[in-house]
């Protein structure tokens, strides 16, 4: 019996899961719920969902592990992706945390503002033109860091590498960024897509 993940084939969060499972090479049985449809509240009346969003990360005991990075870092434990030396584990938790409080807040809500009709009527211009002030300022933090080193946290990719990508990838196509203003980050994206395993945002298990 094989993990099962419920994830949401359109986010980011979600797919961060999916790529570090494919770099990981393990298999697992993905059960894909889109926002707004009938499965995912089919999914939230059964209490598949712990804590009442996606992805959800059930092992073959049962349990479910519910968040994307807390997931990241229950895969990553014991393999080369997660840093093995206190200081280097420490600066990729940080940048993980780096990501939900900071950058996902607006490189993600800006995305969901302009991709989710249900939420077009929050996307006045005074809030876009704001989540894009503040979305560059956020990317280039990770551009002055990414211009001195290949890899966020460690010499090699780690568990950081892999939760801020989901959404800096997509950060021009779906969240309308002006990516050609930070050639480290695009240097840096393109190391990922190279990795032995690299699934994209689209390549959804059958």
């Amino acid at each position: 019996m094989s993990k099962t993940l419920y994830s949401m084939p359109s986010s980011g969060n979600s797919y961060k899961v999916r790529l570090m499972l494919a770099l990981l090479n393990e298999p697992y049985t993905h059960i894909g719920l889109e926002y707004e449809t009938t499965g995912l509240a089919e999914a939230h009346a059964l209490g598949a969902l712990p804590m009442g969003k996606l992805p959800v990360l059930v092992l073959e005991d049962g349990t479910a592990l519910p968040e994307s990075n807390a997931i990241l870092c229950f895969l990553a434990d014991g393999t080369p992706w997660m840093p093995d030396d206190a200081v280097s584990r420490a600066h990729a938790l940080g940048w993980m945390f780096f990501e939900q409080n900071r950058h996902e807040t607006v490189i993600a809500v800006r995305a969901a503002l302009r991709n989710y009709p249900s939420r077009a009527h929050l996307a006045t211009p005074e809030r876009m033109a704001e989540l894009l002030d503040a979305g560059h300022a956020v990317l280039q933090v990770m551009e002055a860091h990414l211009a001195d080193n290949d890899w966020l946290a460690a010499d090699a990719p780690s568990v950081a590498d892999i939760a801020l990508y989901a959404y800096t990838h997509m950060a021009e196509s779906q969240g309308g960024f002006e990516m050609k203003q930070f050639p480290a980050i695009n240097a840096w994206l393109a190391r990922i897509a190279a990795l032995p395993g690299y699934v994209g945002l689209k390549d959804t298990p059958e």
